[in-house]
């Protein structure tokens, strides 16, 4: 028979019990040590391969494909890349999916299940169709100087999934990014170009993936949030 705790005795190992679960609760979050990426994913003309270069890689290696059934159709692929969006949150957008879906396929599943309408499927989204109107009736052009949403910009392409402010996560925290270049005159440029054609070396073995599509103005307005933490 086990010996019973006085009353004071069991209230105070509910306070440790709180106190430890509190503490652990509020600890930061740990920094994640990735391998060095050895597996890159096979070029392409299509679209999706740029995709690929630059979304995919922000969770996992190239080798994730290898993983998956071969001979996998479009329709397949383009399934697989579905769930990452919706079960995972994988910054892509319903047209990426698509793009995604014909890269992989081509290139890694069953190329024959991928159609020319497919493969001349391009990273732009398809213009609206429109009707003419008088001039009087177009919508005005955007205002010159209009903020960008830096915040919408750093969700939509994941940023926050390999960096925080304060805390190093995969990649360095902006806080510590900001001490080496702010003083720098041309950091806001030097960070322009890392992010614009990635980069590996700088702060650890983990290369960051390029983000080639974003406009100039979107890489300016990123690097320089990122020098202001």
């Amino acid at each position: 028979m086990q010996p019973m705790r006085s009353k004071p005795m069991q209230a105070l190992l509910v306070v440790v019990c709180a106190f430890v679960v509190t503490a652990a609760s509020a600890a930061p979050p740990k920094p994640i040590q990735l391998p060095a990426e050895t597996v890159k994913l096979k070029p392409s003309s299509l679209p999706g391969y740029a995709i690929a270069q630059q979304k995919c890689a922000i969770c996992h290696s190239a080798d994730y494909i290898a993983y998956q059934p071969p001979g996998m159709t479009v329709t397949q692929w383009t399934a697989e890349m579905t769930k990452m969006q919706h079960l995972y949150g994988a910054p892509i957008d319903d047209r990426e999916i698509k793009l995604l879906g014909v890269y992989l396929a081509a290139t890694y599943g069953d190329a024959k299940s991928v159609t020319a309408e497919d493969r001349a499927m391009t990273a732009a989204a398809p213009a609206a169709p429109t009707t003419a109107k008088p001039a009087a009736a177009s919508a005005p052009p955007p205002a010159a100087g209009s903020t960008i949403d830096v915040q919408a910009l750093l969700s939509a392409n994941a940023c926050l999934g390999c960096h925080a402010i304060s805390q190093k996560i995969v990649g360095p925290a902006y806080h510590d990014v900001a001490a080496k270049y702010k003083a720098d005159p041309g950091g806001v440029e030097k960070l322009k170009t890392s992010i614009k054609a990635g980069s590996s070396g700088k702060w650890g073995t983990v290369p960051m993936p390029p983000f080639a599509q974003l406009t100039d103005a979107q890489l300016k307005a990123l690097a320089e949030f990122v020098l202001k933490q």
